[in-house]
């Protein structure tokens, strides 16, 4: 007597699980302008690199005499694998099968999917499609009795999505990088998974973040709305929930391989440095221009940005969020660094309050991962107005500062034009270097608004208020020289524009013995 009965029936429950919903399901899949989870794991995954865990998992059907008649893989793909030859762990949903709702078994396989990250402190990517249950799944499952003798497991599925469950969510979070994607119509428990990562992307035109969906909405509110409507791509790259947008499957996929790469692989490791082939003491011509001496006039900040950091590593995150504030990862000769800026073009770059909720959370971010933070500050100032105010500007702007003055890694601030009011210190780190540029002003308000308000009835009383106006702004402005600064100390060098990147690269080479340090000084978790 062998056990080869068995083993063959090991294989034939691998190749059913390969299957997954089975053909159909899989072309309509594909005629959904959307992959299956397995195409998704091995366009992110290096080749041969994907190692499953669980592959038997799911609900198999027997008859009177104990021979399998069915077999249902459970709707959750989830295992070890390499992306760029480092270690992660991979999950998601598979669409194929019950519409992305999870399976009893597909639920404990996507909750382990949190623990193998947290226990084996590697990165957790996530491929979102689906809800998070199934009401009709419920009540056709009601009293009816189970075919097979598999006993229950220890964590029942209803109990899976209370506190300990985003207890082990959060503990991830501090632990390693995690960034999902929604590749489809994502709601319930699976969106909340969305938003709880470090790095959140979402596809153009096939995919969907929703608290509740149309039918809800309309039953709830009375709000008729396609999905669209209520959380596509259009909504969310503005609302904040997530971070990019990705044209298709492949380029959101090709986006998560990227942000991986500027981090390390958990927080005991430092982020990864490449061997670069751009020349730390490149000098850009265009520097020198490209600040308006007309302070009215505006400039490409991200043209600025690109001239500086390695050629072609620069990669910005939460664009069309809090648009007055840049938030970037980058290299500076090979050294993955965060990057913050201004934005002129959108209110002048002033802070407002989606602006300094983004601040936070990108500080934050690069806090977790040992990034050394590199800001271009033009900063004019807190937005003013009734909106401003309504948003609760001041408060959010505030939390910013909290997260800058409360952080460890090593800050360096190149202060290119503006720097006012209390905003200018989310740009500026705790025992940080700030480099300044000829073209540098700082003070308690912008010249313009001062001179307003200080000259009011001076201005009024003339006889060309306009001309009165300039007058004192051209005087005044002339007391705003970034020279004196420089030599009471107030700046740590003034700089020529075109010497910004070999000066940042010398900067970056002195930080690693306080980078090393961190390691060692930082808590267990």
């Amino acid at each position: 007597m062998s056990w080869k009965p068995e083993v063959e029936e090991i294989e034939e429950r691998r190749e059913l699980a390969q299957k997954m919903g089975g053909e159909e399901a899989i072309e309509k899949q594909h005629k959904r302008g959307r992959l299956s989870v397995r195409e998704r794991i091995d366009h992110l995954a290096d080749a041969g690199s994907f190692h499953e865990h669980g592959p038997l998992a799911g609900h198999s059907e027997r008859d009177e005499a104990g021979t399998r008649i069915d077999f249902s893989p459970a709707n959750y793909v989830v295992g070890f694998a390499k992306v760029a030859g480092r270690p992660v762990v991979l999950g998601g949903e598979d669409f194929t099968q019950r519409g992305g709702s999870p399976s009893p078994a597909g639920l404990r396989k996507s909750v382990y999917s949190e623990d193998l990250a947290r226990h084996y402190r590697v990165p957790l990517v996530r491929f979102l499609e689906g809800g998070g249950g199934s009401v009709a799944g419920a009540a056709s499952n009601a009293g009816k009795r189970k075919r097979d003798s598999t006993p229950p497991p220890r964590t029942a599925p209803e109990k899976m999505f209370g506190e300990q469950r985003f207890l082990s969510i959060a503990q991830v979070l501090r632990i390693a990088p995690v960034c999902s994607a929604a590749l489809g119509a994502v709601a319930g428990f699976p969106a909340a998974r969305l938003a709880a990562s470090h790095f959140s992307v979402m596809t153009q035109q096939t995919s969907q973040v929703l608290i509740g969906g149309p039918a809800l909405v309309a039953r709830a509110l009375g709000d008729e709305l396609t999905k669209d409507e209520l959380g596509g791509a259009r909504v969310h790259s503005r609302s904040g929930v997530v971070d990019n947008v990705g044209r298709d499957e492949a380029d959101a996929l090709d986006q998560m391989k990227r942000f991986l790469s500027y981090l390390p692989t958990n927080v005991a490791q430092l982020p990864p440095a490449i061997a670069s082939d751009d020349d730390p003491e490149r000098c850009e011509e265009a520097l020198l221009e490209i600040i308006p001496r007309d302070r009215r006039k505006i400039y490409k900040m991200r043209k600025l940005l690109t001239a500086v950091v390695d050629r072609g590593s620069l990669f910005e995150m939460t664009a069309g969020y809090g648009r007055s504030q840049i938030t970037a990862l980058a290299r500076l000769n090979g050294q993955p660094v965060g990057v913050l800026a201004n934005d002129p073009a959108i209110y002048g770059g002033s802070m407002g309050a989606e602006g300094a909720q983004k601040v936070r959370r990108f500080v934050k971010l690069c806090e977790t991962f040992h990034l050394p933070m590199v800001s271009f500050v033009d900063e004019p100032g807190f937005m003013i107005g009734a909106e401003s105010e309504a948003a609760a500007t001041i408060r959010h702007g505030v939390d910013a500062i909290v997260a800058v003055v409360e952080s460890t890694v090593p800050w360096v601030s190149v202060h290119v034009r503006k720097a006012y009011g209390v905003a200018a210190a989310a740009h500026f780190g705790p025992y940080g270097t700030t480099l300044a540029w000829p073209s540098a002003e700082s003070g308690a308000l912008p010249l313009e608004g001062g001179v307003a308000v200080a000259f009011r009835r001076e201005i009024a009383a003339a006889e060309d208020p306009e001309a009165k106006r300039r007058e004192l702004e051209e005087k005044l402005a002339k007391g705003r020289s970034p020279f004196p600064r420089a030599e009471i100390f107030g700046v740590h060098d003034l700089i020529d524009p075109r010497r910004t990147r070999p000066a940042l690269c010398e900067w970056l080479a002195w930080t690693e013995p306080l980078l090393a340090q961190r390691l060692h000084q930082r808590p267990a978790v």
